[in-house]
């Protein structure tokens, strides 16, 4: 009998996910990665990383490849809608594009003829400010912000006023040489795949990581050191490392005098209009005091010769005066200063610049050099590791390890380069020298109304490490560095054809670019730029509804908001905030008239708007990821990208209903507006529109000549780079290379970007500076003490009598340390509310959009409030327990969960996971409804004292992270359903059927 041989089955080795491939941007966080989508008859198949993408490499989260559940969301909006029942109660009839489109223009219109300051236009998570600013900007109304006010700007404002760069996503650890990298409030919803990648690469070199955080999750999970410190003291930390560094000489003076302003002269004359001012000549030159010859100015780039390597640049040496050692008193007596010398244009060259001692200068003023009274300061026992560490929670004893270790790293492993550079001084240099000490931090340390103060400790902190832009350590990401201050100031005045002077949004250089009236009150609805929040560089979208609710400082006729769900997970003051949406004066009639909202999806806010414009989702429409806005560029590389259709939407109908959307990408409806009303850069001489849409706005419109949206195949041919006249192509050309540019930053450039020539040229000639010259950084605020001074009765213009106190004790020229508004307002507060509460943004969600998608709602439907089990022992609470917690503004009723990865003094939740019930199409009983919550229900919107908002005093940032609570038992613990709970917004029921998504794939093959 013959055997028969084995049947193999037949298996497909290589299966595609799908019948085509398209390559875009992601939009399921601020990361913004590439993407490869597949699809299949049309639909989407499966989102996968774009291994060729310089963001991500290949590398995707689990909110990535769910993109898919959030272009098929049942919550996605399909038509206009226009109001009508009651404001909040979500009653809607559907109408057409024309008459929305109709009605926005005219209550647009009216305003523009009228008042345009009376338009309030406020967008979120949108990434097209550089439309979006620029539209406000058109139309004429200072009173337009991003979400930034809330998110970031202690951030970006400590790092720009102070390194020309920052934190967050324009800058970045040197992931191939740090040796120790500390992590200071990072959560894991920001830039997250790089960091990923680098956080692997540091391990695997065996690079330390220490994590600095209230709780322990994601990049702290896999952290070498958790420090878990007290919300609020990141500063302190900071100091008491600065104070053990300084004791033991443990600085890089070379790094400070070639770099910094820390032998720039700060004069001395208490009282005077000048005190604390930078001693300047005659031309207007910063000075130091030097020994060796006066050589001058240096010559202008371009101009002349450049010095020769032997005597460019100042530099430190061993003669110069050096900070204290432990056996040695601080500092030298006051008096004329030590040695010989003179003063000498702090720029100058051939010199070495003292860095302390008291000077008289040729004027008989005095002055003593910024390092000086950085000395004078952090010397001070009360930043001595035992004077903090009670107050952060962090033992004395470790304090002054990881100091030692900061010091180990930065000046036992330094980094050497074989990389010949040239500085801005003409000095030539066989190798790039860096000490590998990285520094990264996040919302944990700016979201406290002491955290920009907290942001410039750190990077005063990196600056006397020599750890900014050297190798090993934190880096720019082009565009970054820009000057201190930045030059664009925010604009103010309506030129004659209604367009204001400037963005709205920008940097204040002194008390003469606030954004005030001629009695020095707020012009701007937001209270931003005025003497409250001088430096609010993002505006105050957390101040809006307020004001504009109270008419403070005016009445406004419009509030448009684009992608910002204020009345719900974006408010501080939550159920109060509702009641200003609905509110109506004595006659009847709402206080805030009209309410237009955009958004692709039906949130908690939908509820609360006159007319609903609605949006496209990600996949749907044109973007422009522009170096004019929130860059995605890397330190060794300028980059840009675009979005672009995946689908059609109007070939992407609700699961539950099969007609067709009928929706618009929202940068699309602003241009179509702009031109119905006519705005300038809008229109064609002959009134019709000047562009087709939001695609045709990226391609041909300038900035500057030769500058656009995008940087990348620019000029007829596409054969030129950030400069160049627009081309018809371009976004082609980007499409045919997986949807971005990428510009390689030249080898000699990647470091030391603030003081080097190939960068400054580099930057210069792709439009990122306006000058080549180099950028000191700014140890000392010479615009924060512009701002004390008027405050002490000096300057053309002062603030108000009510201001005087606050400006004179925040606008502080070297960072300082106070306790965090709430916990230092509230009378007994450390004994009434002994607890602090945060949120942590979880990996897997990003703000509320991501929580209402279908397949990471597997992950967590609900949320928690995580205590420590020695915290929850001390209150007599067990294990999911339901109990109360009380803030001085108000109280909740939520179940707690231990968790051992907390400061033992802090409770937390993950961030955006409540929701009110009946929104985003959820089912009016989902746990997210019921047994989901928000802190922000405790958190008020002012302060204790309510003379100001509950945010930072120099930028006006949200102080989220300031709560202070007590917990309790609730009374009655049978019921489990969570507190507040608001009526449920109406809506169609929604499907309870088992998502089934992809079966007829399945079935296909």
């Amino acid at each position: 009998m013959r055997e028969h041989a084995p049947t193999e089955p037949a298996i497909d080795l290589s299966p595609s996910p799908g019948d085509e491939v398209k390559t875009t941007t992601c939009y399921m966080c601020a990361c913004r990665c590439g993407i490869k989508v597949w699809l299949t008859d049309g639909k989407i198949r499966y989102i996968q990383g774009n291994p060729e993408h310089p963001v991500n490499q290949g590398v995707l989260c689990a909110k990535g490849s769910a993109g898919i559940m959030q272009h098929y969301s049942p919550a996605r909006l399909s038509k206009p809608l226009l109001r009508v029942g009651e404001r909040g109660r979500g009653e809607f009839r559907e109408i057409e594009w024309d008459e929305a489109l109709s009605i926005a223009a005219g209550w647009l219109g009216a305003i523009r003829e009228r008042n345009p300051d009376e338009l309030a236009f406020f967008t979120g998570r949108d990434q097209s400010q550089a439309l979006t600013g620029w539209w406000a900007q058109q139309f004429g109304t200072v009173n337009y912000a991003a979400h930034g006010g809330f998110c970031s700007v202690n951030m970006a404002a400590g790092g720009l006023y102070t390194l020309g760069g920052s934190f967050w996503e324009f800058g970045e650890p040197d992931w191939e040489h740090s040796r120790y990298l500390m992590l200071w409030g990072v959560a894991e919803d920001h830039d997250s795949n790089p960091i990923k990648l680098g956080l692997g690469k540091l391990k695997a070199r065996g690079a330390k990581i220490v994590a600095v955080n209230p709780v322990r999750s994601g990049y702290g999970a896999i952290a070498d050191e958790w420090i878990g410190i007290r919300p609020g003291t990141d500063g302190l930390f900071a100091f008491a490392l600065i104070h053990e560094l300084l004791k033991a000489d443990k600085i890089d003076l070379e790094y400070l005098v070639r770099y910094t302003n820390a032998h720039w002269l700060v004069l001395r004359n208490p009282g005077g209009a000048d005190d604390g001012l930078f001693a300047r000549d005659g031309q207007g030159r910063v000075l130091c005091w030097a020994r060796g010859p006066h050589p001058g100015p240096l010559p202008q780039a371009g101009e002349g010769e450049r010095p020769s390597p032997s005597s460019a640049g100042p530099q430190a040496t061993d003669a110069a005066p050096r900070p204290s050692s432990p056996e040695e008193p601080p500092l030298p007596p006051a008096g004329e200063g030590r040695g010989e010398g003179r003063a000498h244009p702090a720029d100058a060259v051939g010199i070495s610049p003292a860095v302390v001692g008291e000077y008289l200068l040729a004027d008989g003023r005095r002055a003593v050099p910024v390092f000086h009274l950085v000395a004078e300061r952090y010397l001070d026992p009360q930043y001595s590791p035992d004077a903090v560490s009670e107050r952060c929670g962090i033992p004395a004893d470790t304090i002054r390890r990881i100091a030692r270790e900061l010091a180990h790293a930065a000046f036992e492993q330094t980094v050497r380069l074989p990389i010949a550079w040239t500085d801005a001084h003409g000095r030539e240099h066989a190798e790039m020298i860096g000490r590998p000490v990285s520094l990264h931090a996040m919302r944990g340390i700016s979201a406290h109304s002491n955290g920009f103060h907290t942001c410039r400790a750190l990077h005063l902190l990196q600056l006397l490490l020599g750890a900014v832009d050297t190798p090993g350590s934190f880096r720019y990401q082009p565009p970054y560095p820009k000057p201190i201050p930045p030059p664009n100031r925010p604009g103010k005045q309506r030129q004659t054809n209604g367009a204001l002077d400037a963005a709205p949004l920008g940097f204040v250089h002194g008390p003469e670019d606030l954004v005030v009236d001629e009695h020095d009150n707020p012009r701007r609805i937001d209270h931003a730029f005025s003497w409250a929040y001088p430096l609010s560089a993002h505006g105050m979208m957390h101040s809006v509804i307020r004001n504009a609710w109270a008419g403070d400082p005016y009445k406004i006729d419009t509030l448009m908001m684009f992608m910002a769900n204020m009345s719900w997970n974006s408010a501080m003051n939550t159920r109060q905030t509702m009641g200003w949406l609905t509110d109506r004066d004595d006659n009847g009639d709402y206080r805030i008239p009209h309410i237009i909202y955009a958004d692709a999806y039906a949130s908690e806010m939908t509820a609360y708007a006159d007319l609903v414009l609605p949006d496209t989702t990600y996949l749907e429409r044109f973007d422009a990821i522009s170096l004019l806005d929130r860059p995605i560029s890397d330190a060794d590389s300028a980059c840009d990208a675009i979005r672009h259709p995946i689908v059609d939407a109007a070939t992407q109908p609700l699961q539950d209903n099969s007609n067709p959307r009928d929706v618009r990408g929202f940068q699309s409806v602003l241009l179509d507006l702009g031109a119905r009303i006519g705005l300038p850069g809008m229109t064609l001489e002959d009134g019709s529109p000047r562009y087709r849409d939001y695609a045709d706005y990226i391609v041909r419109h300038e900035r500057a000549p030769g500058v656009g949206l995008l940087a990348g195949w620019r000029g007829e041919h596409g054969e030129l780079e950030a400069k160049g006249p627009p081309n018809p192509e371009q976004l082609q050309r980007y499409i045919d290379n997986g949807g971005f540019w990428r510009g390689h930053v030249p080898e000699a450039a990647r470091y030391y970007k603030m003081s080097n020539r190939a960068y400054l040229d580099w930057a210069q000639k792709l439009g990122f500076l306006g000058h080549a010259e180099p950028i000191a950084l700014q140890l000392y605020s010479e615009t924060l003490q512009k701002f004390r001074l008027a405050a002490q009765g000096h300057g053309a213009q002062q603030p108000p009598a009510q201001h005087r106190e606050r400006v004179a004790t925040y606008f502080d020229p070297l960072p300082i340390w106070y306790e965090p508004f709430e916990g230092a307002q509230v009378e007994d507060g450390a004994t009434r509310f002994p607890l602090s509460a945060v949120t942590q943004r979880p990996m897997f969600m990003y703000h509320a959009w991501g929580s209402q998608n279908a397949w990471l709602r597997q992950i967590a439907t609900r949320n928690y409030l995580y205590l420590h089990p020695d915290t929850g022992a001390r209150y007599g609470i067990i294990d999911e327990d339901w109990i109360e917690v009380e803030s001085h503004h108000g109280r909740i009723r939520v179940q707690a969960k231990f968790a051992g990865n907390v400061q033992p003094d802090t409770v937390w939740t993950w961030n955006a996971i409540g929701k009110r019930r009946g929104a985003w199409k959820l089912d009016k009983n989902a746990p997210e409804g019921r047994k989901g919550f928000l802190l922000n229900h405790l958190i008020s919107d002012i302060t204790p004292r309510g003379d100001y908002a509950n945010a930072d005093p120099v930028t006006g940032q949200a102080a989220w992270f300031d709560l202070r609570v007590t917990i309790r038992k609730a009374a009655d613990a049978g019921d489990e359903t969570s507190q507040p709970q608001f009526e449920p917004l109406p809506g169609p029921a929604a499907d309870d059927r088992p998502l089934r998504y992809g079966v007829e794939f399945r079935k296909r093959r």
